[in-house]
């Protein structure tokens, strides 16, 4: 049975046997702060697909199309991308204020998009969502915290990236539901309505929980800026060092009379000692890694947005945003007993192999769409189960991406992997919003078919790197 331990730093870790309470590969971020980041994430995941149900609708009177409700499900995460570049200039490598920003974007954001209907102007709802994706930069760093090689160890990183994971299903989950459930308040008042209703909801659980994060969430305390850069096997490490170099004898670094004479900052120094030693196979994960980061995305951005629109368009459907809303957490709620069994399973499956099942299990669900579109025979029960495999599927997949990466790389790379994973998640993201709502006019079997070629790239990268990708368990 696990147990639960405490550790001398505060936080508590589960574990199998009292000897891994003092082994730096299972150590933990303190619980308080590690809830505060977890909670974050639901609520993110929560609030960028609560417009899902009814984005389209809310366009539509306002002015726009189905296009434009893919644009608005999607252009937030143009705009994480973009804040991501002064952020990470600014934050020292903490986590304090991209939290403090994060949830004032996420109110302004809500708020712009909910005053759009009595303002009676289509474009406030997208300046609202492009403030809302300044919130959802936040993504990025619930990754980073929960593979930082500072609070977590090497075989806890895969255990909360599947917390994280299950966190992305519970918001794609309780966000359509939400949004639907709250189209049914109906439209008798012009500032609390079916299309604003999720804007001033989720700017309300943002400012609760804005005070909650202020008063409990504890960053990385400051470490010494000194760092010596050693060649491996060097039987004599200074003290000051010893602890930092513990994870980095793994990775071959330049001793300092190798680099240039030239006098770069210590940081450009320090990061072309670790560019020259990444080997090509490393290269090919990391290509790897971010191909299926963005392909996961695409292919769930897409399903998610384009569902209320292929939903209203097929006759024996013909769903209004509420039953849109339902069917889509319905599918997210009945994936999650399995990720939740997963957060079980991840300590001893590879991360390959979690990788391999989940893609094939999202391509099953894709190929049953395409043969279900050829012969006509699409009802509520069969794209259901397409759906449910496509999620469940596609989920699982992303639980690896970046902690594989973390394992492989120093730990000084964190930082960097993170950024590349966040992007390639931004970019699917984005892409596939606009693509899952122009799914119907492009044609469904055009839809489903880049796809399936989405997923096998991914095939042909990760046949190719099979032996490459093998990391610890955990």
């Amino acid at each position: 049975m696990l147990r639960l331990l405490q550790r001398p730093s505060g936080s508590l870790a589960f574990s199998r046997n009292a000897g891994e309470a003092d082994n730096p590969d299972f150590k933990l971020p303190k619980m308080a702060s590690l809830v505060i980041i977890t909670c974050m994430n639901l609520l993110l995941q929560t609030s960028f697909f609560i417009v899902v149900s009814s984005s389209n609708k809310y366009a539509e009177y306002l002015g726009g199309d189905a296009t434009f409700s893919g644009v608005i499900i999607g252009i937030p995460t143009v705009f994480s991308g973009l804040a991501l570049i002064p952020m990470t200039r600014l934050d020292k490598g903490k986590y304090t204020m991209p939290l403090h920003v994060s949830c004032a974007a996420a109110i302004l954001g809500n708020v712009l998009y909910a005053v759009a209907y009595r303002a009676n102007f289509l474009y406030l709802i997208l300046i609202g969502r492009c403030v809302t994706g300044v919130a959802f930069s936040m993504f990025m760093y619930c990754k980073r915290y929960c593979t930082d090689p500072r609070i977590v160890g090497i075989r806890r990183r895969t255990t909360l990236a599947s917390c994280q994971v299950i966190c992305q299903g519970l918001g794609m989950s309780l966000g359509p539901f939400v949004g639907g459930l709250l189209y049914k308040v109906g439209f008798t008042n012009s500032i609390f309505n079916g299309y604003t209703s999720p804007g001033w909801v989720m700017a309300g659980v943002f400012g609760v929980f804005w005070i909650c994060a202020a008063v409990w969430f504890e960053d990385i305390p400051d470490e010494p800026e000194t760092t010596e850069l050693r060649p491996i096997g060097d039987p004599t490490p200074s003290p000051r060092t010893e602890e930092k170099t513990t994870e980095l004898a793994e990775f071959p670094v330049l001793a300092p009379s190798a680099v240039s004479t030239r006098p770069p900052s210590p940081q450009v120094e320090t990061l072309r000692a670790q560019l020259s030693h990444i080997t090509r196979s490393q290269w090919g994960v990391i290509a790897c890694m971010c191909w299926f980061s963005m392909g996961c995305f695409f292919i769930l951005g897409s399903w998610e947005s384009g569902l209320p629109v292929f939903g209203a368009s097929v006759p024996q459907l013909n769903w209004s945003p509420y039953a849109a809303g339902n069917f889509i957490a319905l599918g997210g709620i009945t994936c999650f007993p399995f990720l939740l069994a997963n957060l079980l399973f991840a300590r001893r499956m590879q991360d390959r192999k979690l990788l391999a099942f989940g893609s094939f299990l999202g391509l099953v669900g894709l190929l049953i769409f395409l043969s279900l579109l050829r012969a006509s025979k699409i009802n509520y029960g069969s794209l259901f189960a397409c759906w449910w495999t496509v999620a469940l599927g596609f989920n699982l997949a992303t639980t690896v991406t970046l902690s594989l990466l973390s394992k492989q790389l120093p730990p000084e790379w964190n930082s960097h992997t993170s950024m590349a994973i966040q992007y390639s998640n931004y970019t699917g993201r984005v892409t596939g919003a606009i693509w899952g709502g122009s799914g119907v006019k492009v044609g469904m079997m055009n839809f489903v078919g880049l796809e399936i070629a989405i997923v096998g790239i991914g095939a042909v990268l990760f046949t190719s790197l099979w032996r490459d990708l093998k990391a610890k368990t955990g």
